[in-house]
């Protein structure tokens, strides 16, 4: 059988704690800040945990890099 294929898109997106789980970067931190309100940009600010329903999903696409 082949070998599994890391997701190279989410190998850039996230990342793995010492604990296991996932840290990545907050959604709508790119461009058009202008139009939010500083409270929000700055709670956008830094990285998240990811939710743990999904870390199983996240864990298969990144493959031996989730060990």
């Amino acid at each position: 059988m082949p070998k599994m294929k890391t997701h190279k898109g989410t190998k850039k997106r996230f990342r793995i704690t010492a604990t296991g789980k996932f840290k990545h970067r907050a959604a709508g931190t790119s461009h058009l800040a202008s139009r939010m309100s500083k409270k929000r940009r700055r709670n956008l600010r830094g990285t998240r945990v990811l939710h743990d329903s999904v870390n199983h999903q996240i864990a298969r696409a990144l493959g031996k890099y989730s060990l």
